[in-house]
């Protein structure tokens, strides 16, 4: 008679708990999953997934403008925001389809239900009080959007988060997004390019804090070439309703109206309610559980991946986390998931592909660098009459050649960025890049033909 009712129960079927869950249960494993609400987690009810099919609608309007540049007669178009809803609803249902029948085809129990932890070896299901008891226990939360209180921001309750984004009844005509990180610009350049007046708020003094500088400055340059206004070094002190919609006072004295707030001000690990501390499960302040290299917590028969430890939170990453752990614990193939140079996308309009290090961090680091950096207007847009220019930018350690960081604004960015990462994860030098053959004509010829080291004018000496 076994010892628990499960080799391991996984809470949370996102990503990263839906790898992990499937790969112990495929080597024999008795395993069980236990998820709140749809399976499928952020990425793919409420994130990368239907956000990404909302940027390619809303980079339709752009087309079109380029479109006329090339000899087009366009007739006048028309966006149908229900018709879009229903046709993403009807996407995300069958891959949240997809996730269920893998798990079961793999031999995996799901279970619908909030679990949580009763000790190290025993949850206890909010559905119907059942309790089960398992060896091995990971917890797979993911996060979840964070909101200012009421006290520090009265009116908040009249503002949405990116969950609700997803299914406004209507398309606002006006819309306030609040916030400077990669979500908040996002849904920024897809509500521009759905046609509603965009302003885009943040407290610091430039947005996508974390990124390269360079990106930081060019991205913002293009976004107000597009139309979204972008308002820096401010935040909410109250919101406040009319008759017309939201009236947004902020703290430079400033009074912004819209129709609908979005605040994308940050997200926080979902553990609220989990039961960690009757288990032992030691967490940050945060609320992000604490982990090692090989995703274990404080408690030895409990483990973590994906946002809700707080470590690199993209989808990509949970994925190889839980897949990690299930070949360390389940296949007998011990290994940990590097989180150095881990490749990412900004899908702004435009967006952003960046890997390694900024220029800097890599100063901060102690490495002398050579920048090599090209700006120029994409070979499509010659004869457009649109302004819109590529940035591209390599951080290169200037003692042993090596490419530290690559960071590129552009059309097809996170392709480029992607192989790119290839190159920088395998410590190619500048040299290698260079004695790459260019394909031509190309956006991403430039990743091996930039040439001339970047001089920063106000410095008057290499960067």
């Amino acid at each position: 008679m076994p010892k628990y009712d499960y080799d391991l129960f996984v809470i949370g079927a996102g990503s990263g708990g839906v790898r992990a869950a499937r790969l112990a249960a495929l080597s024999g494993a008795r395993v069980a999953v236990a998820e709140e609400d749809r399976v499928g987690g952020t990425c793919v009810i409420r994130g990368c997934v239907p956000k990404k099919f909302m940027v390619y609608a809303s980079e339709v309007s752009h087309t079109l403008e380029t479109a006329r540049g090339y000899g087009w007669t366009v007739p006048e178009a028309a966006f149908d925001w229900p018709t879009f809803l229903n046709h993403k609803d009807v996407e995300i249902a069958r891959l949240s389809g997809l996730y269920v029948a893998n798990l079961t085809k793999a031999g995996a129990d799901l279970v619908h239900s909030k679990a949580r932890l009763v000790d190290a070896h025993t949850v206890k299901l909010d559905r119907d009080g059942a309790t089960y008891t398992a060896e091995k226990i990971l917890i797979a939360t993911g996060g979840r959007p964070w909101m200012p209180s009421a006290e520090a921001v009265p009116g908040i309750e009249h503002a949405i988060t990116s969950d609700e984004v997803f299914q406004l009844p209507e398309l606002p005509k006006r819309v306030l997004v609040a916030g400077g990180g990669y979500i908040a610009v996002e849904f920024a350049g897809i509500f521009n390019g759905l046609g509603v007046e965009t302003t885009l708020l943040y407290r610091g003094p430039n947005i996508l804090r974390g990124f390269d500088e360079d990106v930081r400055a060019h991205v913002a340059d293009e976004m107000e070439k597009r139309g979204v206004r972008i308002v820096v070094g401010a935040q909410h002190e109250r919101i406040e309703t009319t008759a017309e919609g939201l009236v947004h006072h902020l703290s430079n004295g400033m009074t912004l109206e819209s129709d609908t707030a979005m605040f994308a001000v940050g997200r926080r690990p979902y553990t609220e309610g989990l039961g960690l501390e009757a288990a032992g499960v030691k967490t940050t302040d945060a609320g992000a559980i604490v982990v090692d290299d090989f995703s274990r917590s404080s408690v030895a028969n409990i483990w973590a991946v994906g946002d809700v430890t707080d470590r690199i939170n993209l989808t990509p990453v949970a994925i190889r986390e839980g897949a990690c752990f299930a070949e360390t614990e389940f296949r007998g193939n011990p290994m940990n998931f590097d989180h150095r140079h881990v490749a990412t996308a900004v899908f702004s309009q435009p967006p952003v592909g960046t890997v390694g290090l900024t220029e800097a961090d890599a100063r901060h680091a102690g490495h002398r660098v050579d920048v090599y950096r090209a700006v120029f207007r994409p070979m499509k847009l010659a004869f457009t009459g649109q302004q819109e220019r590529c940035l591209f930018k390599l951080v290169v350690d200037a003692q042993d050649d090596r490419v530290l960081g690559v960071h590129i604004v552009g059309p097809e960015a996170g392709e480029m960025i992607q192989l790119a990462a290839v190159a920088v994860k395998a410590g190619l030098t500048k040299a290698q890049w260079d004695a790459t053959c260019a394909v031509h004509p190309t956006l991403a010829e430039e990743l091996v033909t930039i040439r001339e080291k970047y001089v920063q004018p106000e410095l008057g000496m290499a960067a």
